[in-house]
This record gives structure tokens, C-alpha cells and sequence, in this order.
């Protein structure tokens, strides 16, 4: 006879069962309709199917489709092993490998001899909805190594064999069965295929990808899906990336003569005139930002003996990724390695260390626009947004430890006021706590975790706690913003670190007279300027604000009998501040304000005969209709002051 166990739910409220009670039965006995409803059960905080065993006192939450990261998480898992069922029903000797969940869907790898076409992908998508309508059974099975190594065997599945064989051996090997399909998993899953929304998924595109992630292994074919927990959802999600591709910066950065990327110089930018202006007004922003909040800006070498790195720690952590360079030291029959800094930190180190520091001269706040290079796979770089070279608007705050909350609400404050001036109206916040593996005490961490999350809670109380998740040195912030068609980029950050000024022994005389450690807050608001105006290219689909634009006013002849007032235009533009620029090409108006547009010039100012006559231009704005004429004196006021950069207004 089996022991009776209690179960608690989520509202307090327990109930008795014997051992081997299921979620399933749980669901049953509270409501018929809830167990028709569920999908999955979390128990003491394991997410698991309603089929498995209960044997202990435990507490217990029922899911339905309405917990939407429950619900995705089991959608896009069995959309990965039904897609799969698909294309060995449809190409039985296709061999099966790994089907993960990823962000908004799945891929799963397979090993075909020819190559997945778009036609295929509408084939596996119809037999998926196929399978779906079949409300198949999902069930499950603990077997042994044996037994699992001899049913691939016998089936022809090498690579399930070899994932077998590297799962630990005191682990147990969970089956699954999606009908009479199965396939080698973790779980959890669905009750039936059924659960699958069957208007809420699509195949999306195929690519390579070598067997492990190992180019000495074979090439697979990866097919990737999305899904979502309707209709309505997935059409949203399309639409977003339809409208991605039009903001894609690299295509916007061609048409607006931003910069280009080649490759004799893989994973760097080559700024041209037009996106050197953007990169240098976002820098003068962040620059009269930065004093204005009492940082001493600094510049520190690129490249940097490597006793620094080993010293700091970054040696052994990034070597990989850094650019070396070994050159013969003169006179000494040996060679001095070096490397290109990957980051600012231990060179900012240095500086602080230059003289003796006391409690008084902290909070020190040092910044840098900091050249950095790290090396990036080929297959990982993106456009702007994942480069070999890239400026950091890096900062280091040396404080010391009850310096550390009052830093951390002056920095948040800062962030979101940058945020606001570039476009960005809200972000989230999530506060990664300490690791398993870490440097320091508890005490410490205590310390640094409650001013870190004491400074969040005095701006808000909207915040994630990301446990386990901190940097080995220290607590961390990061930051995310949403642009305008919903996407979420992780920009900012703020890290406390009670690590590097031990490595490199910095140190201030503290009032009691005896020296100590300072905390060494590392920060960034923008993360790099590359990949932030990426951001920004995307986030405004190239219709920069007037301020940032690159090229804010074209003046534009109508007839060659305006060209001398098209000149005087600019020049007073100019004197203004103004970013002008004079067309006096002989070309009809509608071609030049049409490839103006195209290039994103926020203001086309036309001048003909009526114009040179009034003394006015006519203004045609961006993204409006029609035009508007004024007179030239209210136009340069009005301009003048839209132009502007928001912390000067």
C-alpha cells in the first residue's frame, strides 16, 4: 500500500493523495473542466508533464494555455518534435538529430541527402496540421542505456545513438512518444498534439549547420520555426519582421550613405562622411551628458602588454577573443606579446592607481569613449550590431561600499534621462544576482546585492530578479529597451565589482587612516556606439529627430535663376548650426525631393523664382503631405531651434 502525501496549491489550500498521483489526477479531482484545460504542472519548482509520478509532499501549480511562458515553452517544443514526425513521414530515410526551443520558436537538424526546398516547408507544414488534428497521444518511458543504444541502433539513428552515449550514466534516458513517433528528450510536453494551435506556427527558412556545432563534422539541414499561442499573435509577429526587413540599418545605411563594411577589414566599420556626423552628434551628447553628471573623461592605450591581462584576469577568461600581436623586443632575444584591449577596465585601473588616493577624492567617476576589439566569428557578425571594432561609452565609478547605492540611483537616473532624449520612453530592468562560482565573500555579496537592489527599488518597483546570473565579480544590472515595433535590445549595464581592485591591488586611505579597497562600478548606458546606432537607425526606420539627423536641410533649386539664394539659404542655415546642404543640379524639383526622401533628409527646402521674389522658401517636412511656405527669417528661427540636441533646449 502506497504512503499518502500532501499536496499544496498555489492558493494554500492542500489536499491528500497516495504516492504516484499524478498532475493529471490532481487536475481531475479539483475541476473536470480544469483537467480538460491543463497542459503541465510545476512541482516544487520543476516544471514537469501531468503524466509523471507524484511520490512526495509537494507544491503543486496546474498550467493551462492562459500561462503564456509555460504554454510557448510546450507549444514550441512539441512544434519541433511534430515537425519532425512530419519530415520522416514524408522522407523516411531522413535521420533525426536535436530540435531545441529557441527565442519565438525551434530548429530542428536533419541529415538528408537533398536539400529542403520552400515547397517541402509548405509539404511539413501541412502534415504537421495533420498530425495536430490526429490528437495523438503524447506519453513518455524511463529506459535503459541498453535498451535506448539498441532501438537506435536497430532504427538507423546514428546521431541519436551518440547523444545516448554522452548523457551521464547514473541519467536516467526519458522517451517520447508524439503517436507513434519517438523521439529521445527531456520534456516536458503536451497531453496530446491536439494542444498544438494549429494556425499559430510556421517553417520559416533552412540553413546549415555542422553536426554539434563542429566543422569537422557533417553539414545538417536546419529548418527553424515560429509559434505562437494564436493566430493573432504569430500574424503580429510576421508583421513585426516585415517591417524589420524595411528598417534593416544595413539596407537604410546604403540608402542614406551611412557607412560599409568589406572584407579586407572583417567586423569593421568604415564610416562615411553622412554616419560619421550621426556618430559624432551622438558622441558630443554623450559627452556634454557625461560632465554635466561629473565624470573625468580619460583615454588609455589600444594596445597592452599582456602581464596587464594576465594580472587582471582577462588572459585566461577572453584570450580567445583577443587580437595578439608579438613584436622583437629590441635588444633582448625575445618576444613581447601584446594585445588589443577588449576592454577599458584594467587600464582605468591603472589610472586611478597613479597617486595616492583618499576617502575624500571618492566617488571617482572616470569615462572613456574606449576604441575596443574582440574577436567575433564570421557566422556571428551582423551589420552594425555584432562587430570586431567598436567604441565603448564606458565608464568606472571607484567608490567605496556605502557609496554604492546612492551610485547606483544617480546612474539609473542618468540612463533613463539619455534614454528618453534618444527615443526611448521606457525600459526593463533585471538585477542578476550572485553565481554558484564567485569571488568574494557573503558578506560582500550581501552587501552589494541589497545596495544594488535598494537604488532600483527608490526608481522603481518594476524590475526582474535574474537569480544566479551576476558576473562572478560582482552583482549586476542590465537594461533593456523596446523600439518601436516591440523588439527588446540589451543596451545598458551596471556591475558591481569587488574583484578587479584586489587583482590590481588599487587602493584609497579611508578616514580611520588605514588604506583600503575601493568597489570598482563598471557601466555603460549605450553599450557601443555601433551597435546603439543600429539601434537608432532601425528604431526610427532612418527619420531621425532634426538634432540627430546627418543631413537635416537640403536646399533645393527650382530653376537656375534661384541658385544664388539657394546658397545664401545655406549659408545662413549654417550659421545657425544647421547641417545644410545646397542642390542646385540641373534636375526637375520632384526628382530631387524624391531621392532626398529616400535618403532621409528630415527638411527639403525648394526655391524658385516666387521664393527669390518673397524672400521665403517652400518647406516640405519628411513623412508629411504637401508643402508649406514661409518666410525665410520664421524658417531659420523654427529650424534653428528643433535642431537643438535635447539636453541644450
Amino acid at each position: 500500500m502506497t504512503s499518502p502525501i500532501t499536496i499544496t496549491l498555489p492558493d494554500g489550500a492542500t489536499r491528500d493523495y497516495e504516492a504516484g498521483v499524478t498532475g493529471m489526477d490532481v487536475a481531475a479531482d479539483i475541476s473536470k473542466s480544469l483537467a480538460k484545460a491543463a497542459i503541465a504542472v510545476t512541482v516544487n519548482g520543476t516544471f514537469s508533464d501531468l503524466s509523471r509520478p507524484i511520490d512526495t509532499d509537494a507544491t503543486l501549480a496546474i498550467h493551462t494555455m492562459k500561462d503564456e511562458a509555460q504554454a510557448l515553452e510546450l507549444i514550441r517544443h512539441d512544434c519541433a518534435h511534430i515537425m519532425a514526425r512530419a519530415v520522416q513521414e514524408l522522407w523516411p530515410d531522413t535521420k533525426v538529430t536535436i530540435g531545441p526551443v529557441i527565442e519565438n520558436g525551434w530548429y530542428y537538424d536533419f541529415d538528408r541527402d537533398e536539400p529542403f526546398s520552400p515547397e517541402d516547408l509548405e509539404a511539413i507544414e501541412q502534415r504537421m496540421r495533420k498530425i495536430i488534428d490526429a490528437r495523438d497521444t503524447v506519453r513518455t518511458e524511463l529506459w535503459s542505456r541498453d535498451d535506448a543504444i539498441a532501438h537506435y541502433e536497430k532504427t538507423g539513428e546514428p546521431f541519436k545513438v551518440e547523444l545516448v552515449n554522452a548523457i551521464p550514466e547514473n541519467q536516467a534516458i526519458r522517451m517520447y512518444w508524439h503517436g507513434h513517433w519517438q523521439d529521445l528528450c527531456r520534456g516536458p510536453h503536451l497531453v496530446h498534439t491536439g494542444q498544438v494551435p494549429r494556425d499559430a506556427f510556421k517553417l520559416m527558412s533552412v540553413a546549415g549547420a555542422y553536426w554539434r556545432g563542429d566543422s569537422r563534422n557533417k553539414m545538417l539541414q536546419r529548418i527553424y520555426g515560429v509559434a505562437f499561442r494564436t493566430k493573432a499573435d504569430l500574424t503580429a509577429y510576421l508583421t513585426m519582421l516585415e517591417e524589420a526587413a524595411k528598417r534593416d540599418h544595413r539596407r537604410l545605411g546604403r540608402e542614406m550613405d551611412l557607412f560599409h563594411l568589406q572584407e579586407e577589414a572583417p567586423g569593421m566599420v568604415f564610416w562615411h562622411p553622412n554616419g560619421w556626423s550621426l556618430y559624432r552628434t551622438l558622441e558630443d551628447y554623450m559627452r556634454r551628458r557625461l560632465t554635466a553628471a561629473d565624470y573625468r573623461e580619460v583615454r588609455t592605450p589600444q594596445v597592452v602588454d599582456r602581464k596587464l591581462w594576465e594580472a587582471s584576469g582577462h588572459w585566461e577568461k577572453y584570450r580567445e577573443n583577443m587580437f595578439i600581436t608579438e613584436i622583437d623586443e629590441e635588444h633582448a632575444n625575445e618576444k613581447r606579446v601584446n594585445a588589443l584591449k577588449p576592454m577599458n577596465c584594467p587600464c582605468h585601473v591603472q589610472i586611478y592607481n597613479q597617486g595616492l588616493k583618499s576617502y575624500r577624492d571618492l566617488p571617482l567617476r572616470m569615462a572613456e569613449f574606449g576604441a575596443c576589439h574582440r574577436y567575433e566569428s564570421s557566422g556571428s557578425m551582423h551589420g552594425l550590431m555584432r562587430v570586431r571594432g567598436f567604441t565603448q561609452d564606458d565608464a568606472h565609478i571607484f567608490c567605496t561600499e556605502d557609496q554604492i547605492e546612492a551610485e547606483t540611483a544617480k546612474f539609473i537616473t542618468l540612463l533613463s534621462t539619455v534614454y528618453r532624449d534618444l527615443g526611448f520612453a521606457s525600459f526593463d530592468i533585471k538585477f542578476s544576482t550572485r553565481p554558484e562560482v564567485r569571488a568574494g565573500s557573503d558578506e560582500i555579496w550581501d552587501k552589494a546585492e541589497a545596495a544594488l537592489e535598494g537604488a532600483v527599488r527608490k526608481v522603481t518597483n518594476d524590475y526582474v530578479v535574474d537569480p544566479g546570473e551576476g558576473a562572478f565579480y560582482g552583482p549586476k544590472l542590465d537594461f533593456k529597451l523596446t523600439d518601436a515595433i516591440g523588439r527588446e535590445w540589451q543596451c545598458g549595464t551596471f556591475q558591481a565589482d569587488f574583484v578587479l581592485p584586489e587583482r590590481l591591488e588599487a587602493e584609497y586611505v579611508g578616514e580611520d587612516g588605514a588604506k583600503h579597497r575601493p568597489v570598482m562600478l563598471h557601466r555603460a548606458i549605450l553599450g557601443s556606439f555601433e551597435r546603439f546606432i543600429g539601434i537608432l537607425i532601425e528604431n526610427y526606420a532612418g527619420r531621425f529627430p532634426l538634432w540627430l539627423a546627418p543631413r537635416q536641410v537640403v536646399v533645393a533649386s527650382i530653376v537656375s535663376d534661384a541658385d544664388e539664394y539657394v546658397d545664401e539659404v545655406v549659408a545662413a542655415l549654417r550659421a545657425r548650426g544647421l547641417r545644410a546642404e545646397a542642390d542646385k543640379r540641373n534636375e526637375k524639383i520632384n526628382y530631387k525631393v524624391r531621392e532626398h526622401s529616400v535618403g532621409k533628409v528630415p527638411v527639403i527646402l525648394a526655391l524658385g523664382r516666387q521664393e527669390v521674389e518673397a524672400r521665403s522658401v517652400s518647406m516640405r517636412v519628411l513623412g508629411e503631405n504637401g508643402q508649406k511656405v514661409m518666410a525665410l527669417d520664421e524658417v531659420l528661427t523654427s529650424l534653428a531651434t528643433e535642431a537643438l540636441p535635447p539636453d541644450l533646449r
